[in-house]
């Protein structure tokens, strides 16, 4: 069974940053890409960023030049490193990882609120 765990979410006040941490617990499938989603109230499940595990990135225009992803492959734990952040990042912050064989597995989420 896979296992994500996701930490670093909070309360941070405009223009603050926040760094969130996926964990995935000890597996004996292999971890392809990892990615990160955020679900605001009242709004789809959206994807901020991705990384594979050979360290290739992409990112939703909107966080583009202020969030950055990255990936330990050795500790199977993936960062999402958020600056400048904004009243609109607030939202739940998903940790999503594709095993081999067994597909996409979710984290439980994590609160992000940006507000003075």
């Amino acid at each position: 069974q896979v296992q994500l765990v996701e930490s670093g979410g909070g309360l941070v006040q405009p223009g603050g940053s926040l760094r969130l941490s996926c964990a995935v617990s000890k597996s004996s499938f292999s971890i392809n890409a990892m990615g990160w989603f955020r679900q605001a109230p009242g709004k789809q499940r959206e994807l901020v960023a991705r990384i594979t595990w050979g360290g290739r990135t992409n990112y939703a225009d909107s966080v583009k030049g202020r969030f950055t992803i990255s990936r330990d492959n050795a500790k199977n734990t993936a960062y999402l490193q958020m600056n400048s952040l904004k009243p609109e990042h607030t939202a739940v912050y998903y940790c999503k990882a594709k095993a081999e064989p067994v597909g996409d597995q979710w984290g439980q989420g994590t609160q992000v609120t940006v507000s003075s």
